[in-house]
């Protein structure tokens, strides 16, 4: 018996009869498909304005891609308009910013190079912290007075900096919440889910927190601009000097001597000031009081946007601080 040997083509025998064109053709497609495939899909970007919400966004959202304009070190009232900056609003699917004219020295000119129409005031991309939260220290003037060179930093809407508190953070991430869940509604059950996990631990902390806070209640702080009135206000502290003549004034030796002079006949608890401020004018104040009053220097924001849990480990830095200086 004579055997015979068939060499196929060296396409295969899928190919075996096909035009060589052909077969060209379906190995492309083929290529294109799984190189389509293996692409990932666009992540969902926030454009955070300070701290606080890029870690409220990332904790709703952990597959977002996140950007922060701010950190810790820097004052969110002042901050440069980079080319970076407008670049990454350029490219982002929502803006997640306090509001409440705290970023109006800077967030407007990168809204308007930006020219990202998702991110613009009034668009469901664009979110303001401020407009879920009732605002204290509201002034009595109108908007007219506010606006001289004489004013100095003051909010016509009120204290922008809400974050301070954990209640009224809490209320500003339910409404981030709902905002993500409409602009993502594929991730609404889960972003839910992540939301009441994160209730229910402030919740506690927040009670854990008030409880050892007792012996602060009552107490006096000299302080350095109101970027941590919430604060004081949760705590039930009471600010009685700020080192800044006008809030946003660097403080001038003159208004030292005056803070100084009213605060010798009772000391307050300590002087605060934030991570971001000139350390100076507290350091010379503390000094006047032989070591009895000490400078506080805390992070008027959270420092690490990008840890597990935070916002809590944040309020947990703060109370640990002021009882410390309270012998507590």
């Amino acid at each position: 018996m004579v055997r015979t040997r068939i060499d196929l083509p060296a396409s295969g025998p899928r190919t075996l009869g096909l035009p060589r064109w052909f077969r060209a053709v379906l190995v492309a497609a083929a290529a294109a498909w799984a190189a389509a495939a293996a692409a990932p899909v666009a992540a969902f970007t926030v454009f955070a304005c300070e701290p606080e919400w890029a870690a409220l966004a990332r904790g709703l959202l952990p597959q977002a891609r996140v950007h922060v304009a701010t950190t810790v070190q820097q004052d969110p009232h002042h901050i440069e308009a980079r080319p970076a900056l407008i670049a990454q609003l350029r490219g982002a699917d929502l803006a997640a910013c306090t509001g409440a004219s705290l970023e109006a020295g800077w967030l407007p000119t990168l809204q308007q190079r930006a020219g990202n129409p998702l991110v613009q005031d009034g668009a469901p991309g664009m979110f303001y912290a401020a407009d879920h939260v009732v605002l204290i220290d509201v002034p009595q003037r109108g908007a007219a007075a506010l606006a001289t060179p004489f004013a100095g930093d003051v909010h016509a809407e009120g204290n922008p900096h809400l974050h301070a508190d954990p209640r009224r953070l809490l209320e500003a991430a339910r409404a981030l919440a709902a905002r993500v869940q409409a602009l993502q509604p594929a991730q609404a059950g889960a972003v839910g889910e992540r939301l009441a996990r994160l209730e229910s631990r402030l919740l506690a902390r927040i009670g854990d927190w008030e409880r050892r806070a007792a012996p602060l209640r009552g107490r006096a702080v000299a302080v350095q601009h109101g970027s941590l009135a919430y604060l004081w206000r949760w705590l039930g502290l009471v600010p009685v000097a700020d080192l800044e003549p006008v809030p946003g004034m660097a403080p001038t030796p003159g208004h030292l001597q005056r803070v100084l002079q009213a605060l010798r006949p009772k000391p307050p608890l300590a002087i605060v000031i934030a991570r971001h401020q000139d350390p100076r004018p507290g350091r010379w104040l503390a000094a006047q009081f032989g070591g009895s009053v000490p400078l506080l220097v805390l992070p008027a924001t959270v420092p690490d946007d990008g840890a597990p849990g935070a916002i809590e480990d944040w309020f947990e830095q703060l109370l640990q601080a002021l009882l410390k200086a309270a012998g507590a």
